[in-house]
C-alpha cells in the first residue's frame, strides 16, 4: 500500500466498517513506518484486473511480537480465497520480522473472519470487551505461534486472481502477485 492507495483504501474500509472505520491519519501513520530499513510495518492491497481495489491487509511488527492490524477485503469479492492471500501475505512478512507470534482481534460477530484464522492455526485465547467503538462489540483475541510454520490453506493457484502487491513505482503500474491465491471462501474485517 501506498500513499495514492489511501483514498480507495478509505472508501472500502467506510463501506465495511461504518462504525470503527480508520481514518486516514492512521492510514497514513502506518504507511509512515512501512518503508526503508527500520520498517515495522507491512501494508498490502489487492486489485482486480482493471486496477480496482479489492482488498487490502496491515501488519505492524516489534520485537518477536506481530500484529495483524487489519485485514478487509470487498464484498464482490467475498468467497474467493482474496483474504487468504492477504494473510499469508501478512504472515510472510512477520516471518521476514523474525516474529515468534502473530496476534490480532476480531469482533465477535465476525464468525466468517474467526473461522479463516482458524483456517492457518490462529488459537482464541481472550477476548477484550468492549473493544469495538463505538459499538462497544467485544474482540476476540487471537494467537499464532510461529508463522514461518503457519498451516496455509487452499491451493497453489488460479487463473485471473486478483493480485496482491505490494506497490513498489508509481501509481498504475502493473505489479505481480505476491502470493499464492488459496481457493477457500473468507470474508475478513479488522484484525
Amino acid at each position: 500500500m501506498r500513499w495514492w492507495d489511501i483514498d480507495a483504501v478509505l472508501a472500502l474500509e467506510r463501506e465495511l466498517f461504518p462504525d470503527d472505520a480508520w481514518s486516514r491519519g492512521m492510514f497514513w501513520s502506518e504507511l509512515a513506518h512501512a518503508r526503508g530499513t527500520g520498517a515495522t510495518r507491512h501494508y498490502v492491497v489487492a486489485t482486480g484486473p482493471e486496477g480496482q481495489l479489492l482488498g487490502y491487509g496491515g501488519l505492524a511488527a516489534s520485537g518477536d511480537l506481530a500484529d495483524v492490524q487489519t485485514i478487509a477485503v470487498a464484498r464482490a469479492a467475498w468467497g474467493a480465497g482474496l483474504g487468504s492471500r492477504l494473510l499469508t501475505d501478512l504472515l510472510r512478512s512477520a516471518t521476514a520480522f523474525e516474529c515468534a507470534e502473530v496476534m490480532l482481534e476480531v469482533r465477535v460477530d465476525n464468525e466468517r473472519a474467526q473461522k479463516l484464522y482458524e483456517r492457518f492455526g490462529f488459537e482464541a485465547i481472550g477476548f477484550r470487551r468492549g473493544y469495538y467503538q463505538p459499538g462497544n462489540v467485544d474482540a476476540l483475541v487471537m494467537r499464532l505461534t510461529d508463522p514461518g510454520s503457519a498451516r496455509v490453506p487452499g491451493g497453489t493457484g488460479e487463473a485471473g486472481a486478483p493480485a496482491v502487491a505490494e506497490h513498489t513505482e508509481e501509481p498504475g503500474r502493473e505489479t505481480g502477485p505476491k502470493t499464492d491465491p488459496a481457493q477457500e471462501s473468507d470474508t475478513p474485517g479488522h484484525g
